[in-house]
């Protein structure tokens, strides 16, 4: 007895087709073109640098810069790292063993500033969505234009206005005899490398919590 609803032929181990699974593959690449094309005409329209995000995330580094500035220095007193009760005794623990004082505090001021701008650049990506490196960088921006003011008031008027070396908030731009010194050179240009990778690395991490909603609310 003959019959035309003959069996397909597959090869030994081939997987089998299945209409379901094909139609699946099919949705999901569309959601996931979908999803580029409406998120490449939201980052045309509201894309690039936004200064007024940045600045509220420039806020937020230097209050983080304060904030654990304070923190580490109690934690240094608390442990005796400071070497005495008073400056003077400090500055002659630090001048006794000079070398381990500058490095531990190196590294420790580098990780305060990285957390700090990491922070502010986080807060600046969260707000403006879109571009968190360019956030991040304006960020950065905004902390070396208030410091570039800072520094030509202070050179005009004398160092009680260097508000931040009062505020520790770094970078900052030597300009006083006591701190235009090639240590202080160094300083200020290993902070603003800190404080840039900071930031942009912020701003990269509160652009991609918006591409997690991205991708739910368009489909994964």
């Amino acid at each position: 007895m003959s019959s035309n609803s003959t069996p397909e032929h597959r090869e030994p181990g081939a997987p089998a087709s299945h209409p379901d699974a094909v139609g699946a593959t099919a949705r999901a690449d569309t959601a996931a073109t979908v999803r580029h094309e409406v998120h490449e005409r939201e980052k045309a329209e509201f894309g690039g640098f936004k200064f007024g995000s940045a600045f509220f995330g420039w806020l937020t580094a230097m209050g983080c810069t304060v904030l654990l500035t304070a923190l580490v220095a109690a934690v240094g007193a608390a442990i005796g790292f400071s070497g005495g009760a008073t400056p003077d005794e400090a500055a002659d623990a630090a001048a006794d063993n000079s070398t381990a004082v500058t490095v531990v505090s190196a590294i420790v001021i580098g990780l305060v500033l990285l957390v700090a701008y990491f922070a502010g650049g986080y807060v600046a990506g969260r707000m403006a969505r879109f571009s968190g490196a360019k956030q991040g960088i304006a960020v950065w921006i905004w902390a070396i234009a208030i410091a570039i003011i800072v520094a030509v008031i202070t050179a005009i008027a004398g160092s009680q206005w260097d508000i931040l070396s009062n505020l520790q908030g770094f970078p900052r731009i030597p300009v006083t005899p006591e701190t235009a010194t090639l240590t202080g050179v160094l300083t200020a240009l290993g902070a603003a490398v800190v404080t840039l990778v900071g930031a942009i690395l912020g701003g990269l991490a509160g652009m991609r919590f918006h591409r997690k909603v991205d991708r739910v609310g368009l489909g994964r």
